[in-house]
């Protein structure tokens, strides 16, 4: 399957597995790139710069197929130097570059100098045209059912996805309620040039997360998940457990971040991911946990979706387009006859009917 996302980056399946913090590791983004798609890890997920340089190391030395790192930039409470690790980032030889949360503009300069190809994660289009007009190579558009934070507009990939492609020259990623091969033949259907999945992948078999929250997740429906920290405008959607109950009600009742932060923490979120008790911290995951029923490789996985997608698109959609066109001119006939005018003013119905 070739797209201009496959292309640019040089990868064989339009398919990105989005950096998700203490979950994106070496392991996970080098299976995801033998697999075909692009594996990335998450810079943050490394307390230091120099624990970065050595994971980067050890992913090369684990594939030899293209991956990216993620920078989120200013969506956590502690204090870090982001500009260690972009030098890291660039004196390692990365080619691409995930980023989310604030702008990448005061990196553009130092990725483009070393040849780096950009992937600017956004929830809104007027976001994507800046991150065009600074210089980045593709959009990542994540719609309301994603996980993490799905910003403070509320619309869904089936608007936001084509929305974003018509106003944007550049490669676009739809991103949010993906998990098989139906989502990436939306996608493409839809003017995108590949997915970004981030819960389809934390449930395969080179995740290093818990099995248990694996299998939590494999349980869940579409309606398991809650939105959290919509009052300090900072909107995150993760699994409904005691831990997002409690965040919830401290809301409602006007509480400020202060109350929640510890139960949120990023220490009480891996023990979650590691112990296996999802109700030890904010586990964070999509609506698309709802379409997920098995803990394959990453390999079974992008094979399958691309798979999936193809037969979709040649079979099932290529029939109906079939099947259409031997009653075009019959339709088109129908149509003429009929005073059905959509463009004049009254009810619709009384039309069709009249």
């Amino acid at each position: 399957m070739k797209t201009r996302l496959t292309e640019l980056l040089g990868i064989a399946s339009p398919i990105i597995c989005g950096g998700m913090m203490r979950v994106g590791t070496a392991d996970l983004a080098a299976a995801v790139s033998n697999a075909g798609a692009l594996g990335v890890m998450t810079a943050l997920t490394l307390p230091t710069p120099e624990e970065l340089e050595a994971e980067i190391a050890r992913c090369r030395s684990l594939t030899d197929k293209p991956f990216a790192v993620n920078l989120t930039v200013g969506v956590v409470a502690s204090e870090i130097n982001y500009d260690d690790y972009v030098d890291v980032i660039v004196n390692s030889g990365v080619k691409i570059v995930e980023t989310a949360g604030r702008s990448p503009e005061p990196f553009m300069d130092r990725f483009k100098a070393a040849g780096i190809k950009v992937i600017h994660k956004c929830v809104a289009v007027r976001h994507a045209l800046k991150a065009e007009r600074i210089g980045v190579d593709v959009v990542s558009i994540d719609g309301f059912e994603c996980a993490g934070h799905p910003g403070e507009q509320d619309v869904g990939g089936l608007v936001l996805f084509p929305a974003a492609t018509q106003a944007l020259k550049i490669p676009v990623v739809a991103s949010g309620g993906i998990a098989d091969g139906r989502g990436l033949a939306a996608a493409l259907a839809l003017g995108c040039d590949g997915i970004n999945m981030g819960t389809r992948f934390l449930v395969t078999q080179e995740s290093l997360v818990h099995a248990d929250i694996k299998r939590a997740v494999v349980d869940m429906d579409e309606t398991q998940t809650r939105l959290i920290f919509r009052s300090f405008k900072n909107t995150a959607r993760v699994y409904r457990n005691s831990v997002a109950d409690k965040v919830a009600e401290i809301e409602s009742t006007g509480g400020d971040f202060s109350e929640v932060h510890e139960l949120v923490s990023g220490g009480n979120q891996y023990k979650a991911w590691t112990s296996g008790d999802i109700d030890a911290g904010m586990v964070t995951v999509g609506m698309s946990g709802g379409l997920i029923n098995d803990i394959p490789t990453c390999q079974e996985l992008v094979q399958n979706i691309v798979g999936d997608a193809e037969r979709i698109i040649s079979d099932r959609l290529v029939s109906i387009v079939a099947e259409g066109a031997v009653d075009a001119s019959t339709a088109l006939i129908l149509a003429r006859r009929s005073r059905h005018v959509f463009n004049q003013p009254g009810d619709h119905k009384e039309k069709i009917h009249a």
